[in-house]
């Protein structure tokens, strides 16, 4: 297959609840997900959600490779809970929030290009759905996967990280790299008065 172009923010597609997956096991459905994995591996992303290729159907797929947390140092993969996972796909996922604690970190997204802000997400997760063959499958988590998890659920949910960041930190990805790349997230907010 060839290219496949990730949708940027203002398309419809972004913001309308994606479909449920009515079969599994299909060669439609195995293409979508493999197209899913090499898009956001290409672009390169930690996660992808079908939208995101202007599919409207309810697949996420993610994966946090160790060579993409290459530049955090290990205080900062410590505070993150980053910790390396293989590619994996939910189909109809359903998430639910354990416990109240919440950590505070900057998102970025494939579709908002360009941009960052700080998003606070809660710390560990539960997301239940199916594979592609249509076996159940769950997952809880916590840390920077239950971030992704979060983050790619909203899509299919026709919700963007805009929507629940502190808009006061929103910034161009330029700033976050250069700025607030050694900063702790109280210290951005902080300094942004947020």
């Amino acid at each position: 297959m060839g290219p496949t172009n990730i949708v940027q923010a203002g398309d419809p597609v972004l913001r309308t609840a994606a479909n449920p997956v009515t079969e599994f096991g299909t060669p439609e459905l195995r293409e979508l997900v493999s197209t899913m994995i090499r898009v956001m591996q290409e672009a390169p992303g930690v996660g992808l959600a079908a939208p995101q290729i202007g599919v409207p159907l309810r697949v996420i797929v993610l994966e946090d490779e160790e060579g993409r947390m290459a530049r955090l140092s290990k205080k900062q993969r410590d505070a993150r809970e980053r910790v390396p996972f293989g590619a994996i796909a939910f189909i109809n996922p359903t998430l639910e929030l354990l416990g109240d604690e919440q950590m505070t970190f900057f998102e970025g997204c494939l579709s908002v290009a360009g941009w960052a802000a700080l998003v606070p997400r809660a710390r560990t997760v539960r997301v239940t759905g199916f594979d592609v063959e249509g076996r159940e499958v769950e997952w809880e988590v916590s840390g920077w996967p239950a971030r992704i998890l979060q983050h790619e659920v909203d899509h299919i949910n026709g919700t963007l990280y805009i929507d629940k960041m502190l808009s006061r930190t929103f910034c161009a990805a330029s700033e976050l790299t250069g700025r607030w790349a050694d900063s702790t997230p109280d210290e951005v907010r902080k300094a942004l008065g947020a």
